[in-house]
């Protein structure tokens, strides 16, 4: 549950053009609640589609996301069955513990650029904040702030994939975690989401990013969630390729056995 969150950290329109289908391939690494060491992934994107697949250590762990049909499918190399989630209905669930009021996304260009993986990328720092409250109606508010810096670069291969995907995804709500995890720290999860749309506003693919997500609140038990909650990561792409993919990889496996989940 919490190794998920990064791989689809590492992996980021109702209507898609014809575009190609990507691959891209990151190494990252993180700590913090939801993650821990270090990670390779390959993510890959077809029209409203992506799957998402990081190694850590013997174990791969893969997420597909299909937003056509507003399933998440998760599962790992170890077993041979895959959690189903409806995410309309975890949408519309997750949106009662945040709130719109105070809510803000920016990604600002700071001026510096450099060369990644044979690209010139642009940097940017990105802040959001989300506030939300913990434990549903009643429970303890938190605002959730997500800061930290990226280079994205404009016009890269799978740039209007990418982009695609994401403004598609944002359309519906959808959130790129364990949606368990989620349920436990909505505003974290979609504070991350914000911050892919932000990325896809720009019209570039991010080659490297690093951010901290940190809690902010009043009280005790916030002081707690201020300390447990905080997460930093940093994530590189090494390689974007465009070119058909298989309509079979956004699927779980032939015989795997499927497990709904609410």
């Amino acid at each position: 549950m919490k190794r998920t969150m990064l791989a689809a950290v590492l992996a980021l329109i109702t209507w898609v053009p014809a575009y190609a289908d990507v691959t891209i391939k990151a190494t990252g690494t993180g700590k913090g609640l939801f993650m821990s060491g270090d990670t390779t992934s390959t993510t890959y994107i077809k029209g409203l589609k992506m799957r998402a697949e990081t190694v850590m250590g013997n174990k791969t762990l893969t997420t597909i996301f299909d937003v056509e049909n507003q399933k998440m499918y998760l599962f790992d190399s170890k077993k041979k069955e895959a959690d189903v989630w409806d995410m309309a209905a975890f949408a519309q669930e997750l949106s009662s513990s945040i709130s719109v009021d105070g809510m803000r996304s920016s990604m600002k260009p700071n001026g510096q650029t450099k060369s990644i993986g044979g690209q010139n990328a642009d940097g940017y720092d990105m802040e959001n904040v989300v506030p939300t409250t913990v434990g549903g109606a009643g429970g303890m508010k938190i605002t959730m702030v997500l800061t930290g810096t990226t280079w994205i670069a404009k016009g890269a291969p799978g740039t209007a994939e990418y982009a695609a995907f994401y403004k598609g995804a944002a359309e519906k709500g959808w959130i790129f975690a364990d949606p368990r995890a989620a349920k436990g720290s909505p505003g974290q999860a979609k504070a991350m989401a914000e911050m892919y749309t932000e990325f896809a506003k720009i019209g570039g693919v991010p080659y490297e990013s690093q951010m901290d997500i940190k809690p902010q609140g009043e009280g005790p038990m916030a002081g707690l969630m201020a300390r447990m909650g905080a997460m930093s990561m940093t994530s590189t792409t090494q390689s974007v390729e465009t070119g058909p993919l298989a309509d079979e990889l956004f699927q779980p496996p032939a015989g795997y056995e499927l497990k709904l989940r609410q």
